[in-house]
């Protein structure tokens, strides 16, 4: 049986300069992040003594591309790492590397990138309708160029940018079980009216069913008319003091089972599930890095080592289920607020890397690796 291995493939528009990559999904494990290994196809007739440099590089944009007027530029770039690919250093490679240049022939060279633990997570923020130019958002790329010098400014004809993104996967262990009593009384009125809210775990999977359990207590005069669940997206822009804002990603309102009224209770159980496709068409709302071609979902909750040391080009997404009670003009409202985390399971990696070890040495017994060209 034939076995095919996809391969990311990209060339500089010259056609002088190809990068190949086995993933361009790399793991932020909190504590340690994947490395950014590829090979590097050059045809040597072009350089003429010229030397070609890699870059790691993380855009952070955080405006609008069609307001920059006037010398405003809403785009910061960090070079998080940077080396000298031809005339080659000796590294050390992976299988995947041995097997590229192998398969690839002379003019095939590996690099390896050591992304920063602190960077922040690939994070695109969905435009508008109307939006033209890029979204904004943090976004890697693997930068290939040609020049005398690193610092050698690059032609777009002989340069190679390749979209990466760095992700995050579900804790192994998970937190408590989220729960939280809010009490209110009121100005002139006797009693006091108590709500309980319970999720049943703290961490969930994209497009997973959240359940919502609440317990009202009315010990008031007051009455309880109907009640709202939603679960909030918070993005928290570091850049900026203050830069948080919230967007509602699902929720339901209703009636039944009220009012409430003095005195008496109510246990009901109400179901969430936050997802992206219902929310297509929401401005602003925060996707897990976007790449051509490969589906995203809802931005997955960003994971810090210390929540104390955030970079500043970053975007911490965080996201909250808050229910709220109405009581009438009068009575005003009751809110709680629960957190809980969103995130992809993590794969079973010994599972994968022996697919992938098998996947890779069929692939290259049968001459079948599969390309994948991205024009991105």
């Amino acid at each position: 049986m034939v076995v095919q291995f996809k391969v990311f493939k990209k060339a500089a528009p010259n056609g002088k300069l190809t990068i190949y990559l086995g993933r361009r999904d790399f793991v932020d494990h909190v504590s340690a992040v994947d490395p950014v290994d590829g090979v590097l196809v050059i045809d040597p007739g072009y350089l003429q003594g010229r030397k070609v440099y890699g870059q790691l590089v993380c855009s952070f944009r955080y405006g609008r591309e069609e307001d920059e007027v006037m010398g405003l530029n809403f785009q910061k770039d960090l070079y998080l790492a940077s080396e000298q690919i031809y005339p080659p250093n000796n590294i050390e490679t992976s299988k995947l590397q041995d097997r590229l240049i192998k398969k690839l022939g002379a003019n095939a060279f590996p690099f390896t990138f050591k992304m920063p633990e602190q960077a922040p997570p690939s994070v695109t923020i969905q435009p508008g309708t109307d939006d033209e130019g890029r979204p904004c958002g943090v976004e890697y790329y693997v930068k290939v160029y040609v020049g005398e010098s690193e610092e050698d400014r690059s032609h777009k004809r002989s340069t190679v940018q390749l979209n990466i993104r760095r992700i995050q996967f579900a804790p192994s262990k998970t937190g408590r079980q989220p729960c939280t009593v809010v009490r209110k009384d009121f100005m002139f009125s006797p009693g006091e009216l108590e709500v309980e809210v319970t999720l049943d775990k703290q961490l969930y999977y994209h497009n997973e069913k959240i359940a919502i359990n609440m317990t009202i207590k009315n010990h008031s005069n007051k009455t309880v008319k109907k009640v709202k669940a939603a679960v909030q997206q918070s993005v928290d822009i570091c850049l900026f003091t203050g830069g948080q804002y919230r967007s509602t990603v699902a929720s339901v309102e209703t009636q039944e089972g009220c009012p409430v009224t003095p005195g008496s209770a109510l246990q009901k159980v109400l179901y969430l599930t936050p997802a992206l496709s219902s929310n297509m068409d929401r401005r602003g709302i925060a996707l897990d890095g976007h790449l051509k071609n490969i589906h995203t979902n809802l931005a997955s909750s960003t994971l810090l080592a210390n929540p104390e040391s955030r970079d500043m080009f970053g975007m911490i997404i965080s996201y909250t289920v808050k229910v709220k009670l109405y009581l009438g003009a009068v009575g005003g409202e009751v809110t709680a607020e629960l957190p809980f985390v969103l995130m992809h399971p993590k794969p079973d990696l010994r599972r994968l890397m022996r697919a992938d070890s098998q996947t890779q040495v069929e692939a290259f017994r049968s001459d079948s690796v599969n390309y994948s060209v991205d024009m991105d």
